[in-house]
């Protein structure tokens, strides 16, 4: 009977502690939406990304994406979710179930099934996969482009979660999924680096504290995380290594009137690249002269991201998003010559709601990328109109 008293105890301690009521209120939603882009490229990028901004997915180098000038059509930001909830003596008890049609990954480019969301929570603790505490996904602004600023924290990862505040004010801790990315630079083909392969022992560490007021709210958040990388070649070279990744992110909606809000951000940390929208890799290659076993050292790349961007309503009819968003990467002296180091991104929309439910906008996209050392930028422009139907119901 230990066991059971230890269990009671640490759920009294999350204030979590009773037996469920078997007459608990519960409510079950429907909800999503069916949504058309269509647009022209004035530039180039990867064909994978053909409907987005990426300033990381434009070219490296002169039309390494083939001809300038492309019109593309897309539906896959077209989505589908379902949520729950459930009144207990345990407290709310919420779960979410949420996926859409853009593939990445092995999916990229493709019009597909990808997760979103997969999460459950009751009372104070919640579990799956989410936003991650580090992100404040109320800077993304009210724009019909889908990946969204490029300097911008913006990661969903499976995570344990632990939320002593909750509300328009709110405290959360969380473990999460590690995991990151290296980039072997000028290094790569070298057969030494051959077999290197990552460990991630611990889980990456996350926390926010949201201020709320009635003018908006003020967040911080901070993250750290750990990781390795073993040299696993029988040779004379020991090119294994680790680092300490961490990084802090301030956030904040202002509210200057009902018509008027808006969203700022800066970010900054080494190696959390992974946790920003559009960024490429962790760790880079540098040298490390005079060093005959291990002549080359993995350094965690610093990285800052801002954003700002102003969401105005006209009326009931018509809205409007303007803003500007960059990141900029501290690359180590062995990455490549076109290895990126900096991405910028704005937009500007008009957005009109003839009846409920139902959207149709026209925006102006920008991005530019800018390489290492090698001297070159590419940038992209795009026109965007989109096409969006709501639907929800509630059971």
């Amino acid at each position: 009977m230990r066991k059971y008293g230890v269990l009671a105890a640490f759920l009294a301690c999350l204030h979590l502690s009773g037996p469920a009521s078997a007459q608990s209120p519960s409510t079950f939603e429907v909800y999503g939406f069916a949504m058309m882009d269509a647009g022209y490229n004035a530039r180039q990028i990867h064909p994978d990304w053909y409907d987005v901004v990426r300033p990381t997915k434009l070219p490296s180098f002169k039309d390494e994406f083939g001809a300038d000038g492309n019109a593309y059509f897309s539906v896959r930001q077209t989505r589908l979710g379902f949520k729950s909830f459930t009144s207990t003596d345990l407290g709310d008890l919420r779960t979410q179930f949420e996926f859409e049609m853009f593939g990445t990954g092995v999916d990229a480019g493709q019009t597909t099934i990808r997760l979103r969301h997969a999460y459950g929570e009751l009372g104070k603790v919640g579990a799956g996969q989410y936003w991650s505490p580090f992100m404040d996904i109320d800077v993304f602004p009210n724009s019909v482009e889908y990946w969204g600023p490029t300097g911008m924290a913006f990661f969903r990862n499976v995570q344990v979660r632990w939320m002593p505040i909750q509300g328009d004010t709110r405290l959360t801790v969380a473990l999460e999924r590690p995991g990151a990315s290296a980039d072997a630079g000028t290094y790569a083909g070298r057969v030494e680096l051959v077999d290197i392969v990552p460990r991630f022992p611990l889980p990456d560490v996350s926390a926010e504290y949201r201020m709320g007021r009635p003018w908006g709210y003020v967040e911080v958040a901070g993250i750290v995380r750990y990781m390795e990388w073993k040299d696993m070649n029988a040779d004379s070279l020991n090119l294994s290594g680790d680092a300490i990744g961490w990084g802090l992110n301030l956030s904040s909606n202002l509210k200057f009137n009902p018509e008027n809000t808006a969203r700022l951000a800066v970010v900054y940390g080494e190696a959390i690249q992974n946790y920003m929208n559009d960024a490429p890799v962790d760790i880079g290659a540098q040298t490390n002269p005079g060093n005959t076993v291990t002549p080359v050292t993995g350094e965690a790349l610093p990285v800052l991201g801002i954003t700002a961007f102003l969401d105005h309503t006209w009326n009931t009819r018509f809205s409007t998003a303007i803003g500007y968003s960059m990141i900029d990467i501290d690359n180590t002296d062995a990455m490549s010559p076109s290895a990126f180091a900096k991405g910028q991104y704005a937009l500007g929309n008009v957005m009109y709601y003839p009846a409920p439910n139902v959207m149709a906008g026209v925006e102006f996209q920008w991005g530019q990328r800018e390489n290492f050392t090698d001297g070159w930028m590419a940038d992209i422009f795009k026109v965007q109109v989109s096409f969006k139907y709501n639907f929800s119901k509630l059971l």
